[in-house]
């Protein structure tokens, strides 16, 4: 079910409380209130709900417990917290503090009610929501809709979504919005001079391909290219169990962008967008690229193999370079690309690599508006030196192990032109519950480039 404010005529009155106000408020209830909130232990701390019922046994209203600043700040989404608690029905803000941020908590309520119930159904019931007046309801279900597209691609196991499937959800995509699409599939890669995508594909039953999706015909020119490496064996590089367990999220790139790309959509922005996807399975067969080789990237730029488990980077540079040739006004990359990443910052935030100041600027004023944290991380010039190897032009997997984040985010800036590019490298995956995060696939940077785009485009 698509994510929707409720439009019940006549919705429990819901109170959003901090906990340094409530001796305030509660002087300024009844006593029969005073009373019923003290009973319940009410405090106002974050994550509590209470119904308070009226004489004639109805609910009267409802109380949501906002906490402190300390405690909201270790949270993405802190009325969620309480939501999450609220029993089925449907409710409205009666009074909420004066320094919460509508969209963001709107956005999180909204998210409480996502259900991956593709192979178990049921599950509890959500607390409905009316919008609140001052919040952007088209922009607030749009975000959450595009969440729910993301996760539920990344939750898909790989038996169910593989380079096939993720070409047909991008179809489904584009034709819900009038957007064209087209797709260049095996061998015929060869022919349109992407042999790397094809290299890292070919081992797999189900085909490597090239999604390219189009909408718009005015307007600035936005490219989103997204990794849609459906499963990472890691390749002759084979990865030990515990490593590949997760893999089935190595398309999170791609289902990141694609969420983006229904924001762009539904909210009609006036410009023209263009989705690159090489979607391929990294896996293992008598045809599998090998350690050791030497392939020849659309660019022309050779690239000497020495992990076969760094495939996602060279899927990317032939859709960056075939991207880079329309030279658009703005280019993106999105990617589940290295663990040096996760060690970094951790699951919960999402670094970005540009070497435009305007550019990272407005990404980072407007990640805490959609609570959509990113962090730069820099194109570091002296670490060149380490993706350059004897044999070849570049090495997808320097040694050493230091600055991997930063020696992928080089290796692809060498493919992506000369205009503005900003790179993502996303972890993709909610490891632990938490209030409007469910465990599992995760949009990380999508919001936040949704409201930075009138800015890094004039819109």
């Amino acid at each position: 079910m698509s994510p929707s404010f409720s439009n019940a005529p006549d919705p429990i009155a819901l109170h959003v409380l901090a906990k340094p106000d409530m001796d305030r408020w509660l002087q300024e209830q009844p006593e029969p209130i005073r009373s019923w909130v003290a009973t319940n232990g009410f405090t106002g701390a974050l994550g509590e709900a209470l119904l308070v019922p009226a004489s004639d046994g109805t609910t009267l209203m409802a109380l949501a417990g906002f906490g402190t600043k300390a405690k909201r700040d270790r949270v993405r989404f802190a009325l969620a917290a309480a939501a999450e608690r609220l029993p089925e029905g449907d409710y409205r803000l009666a009074g909420f503090p004066e320094d919460m941020n509508l969209l963001k908590e709107c956005l999180g309520w909204l998210m409480t009610a996502y259900r991956f119930d593709r192979y178990k159904k049921g599950g509890s019931k959500s607390a409905r929501l009316v919008a609140p007046d001052g919040v952007d309801a088209d922009r607030v279900v749009a975000m959450a809709a595009a969440e729910q597209l993301t996760r539920d691609l990344i939750n898909t196991p790989a038996s169910d979504m593989g380079p096939d499937a993720l070409e047909e959800a991008t179809r489904s995509l584009a034709a819900e919005f009038g957007a064209t699409i087209e797709t260049i599939t095996g061998d015929t890669l060869l022919d349109h001079n992407l042999p790397m995508i094809h290299a890292v594909g070919r081992a797999a039953d189900r085909l490597p391909r090239l999604v390219d999706l189009r909408w718009g015909q005015s307007g600035p020119t936005l490219t989103l290219v997204g990794k849609g490496v459906c499963f990472d064996t890691g390749g002759l590089d084979l990865k030990p169990a515990n490593a590949m367990a997760l893999m089935k999220k190595d398309m999170g790139g791609a289902a990141n962008v694609l969420g983006l790309a229904r924001m762009i959509m539904t909210l009609k922005l006036p410009l023209q967008l263009r989705v690159l996807i090489p979607a391929v399975e990294n896996s293992v067969s008598g045809n599998a690229f090998r350690p050791g080789d030497i392939l020849t990237s659309r660019k022309g730029l050779t690239v000497e193999v020495n992990n076969t488990d760094a495939e996602g980077r060279l899927v990317l540079a032939d859709a960056l370079s075939l991207a880079a040739e329309e030279t658009p006004d703005l280019m993106i990359s999105m990617a589940t690309l290295t663990g040096a990443a996760r060690v970094a910052v951790g699951p919960d935030l999402a670094p970005f690599f540009t070497d435009d100041e305007a550019v990272a600027n407005a990404l980072i004023a407007a990640a805490p508006k959609a609570a959509d944290p990113v962090w730069r991380l820099p194109f570091h010039e002296p670490y060149e030196v380490k993706i350059e190897p004897d044999l070849a032009d570049l090495d997808n997997a320097p040694a050493g192990g230091f600055a991997g984040a930063i020696t992928a985010a080089l290796f692809l800036r060498r493919f992506a032109g000369e205009g503005r590019y900003v790179h993502f490298d996303i972890y993709g995956w909610q490891p632990v519950k938490a209030p409007g995060r469910s465990k599992g696939g995760l949009g990380q940077g999508p919001r936040a480039l949704l409201i930075a785009l009138p800015d890094l485009l004039g819109l």
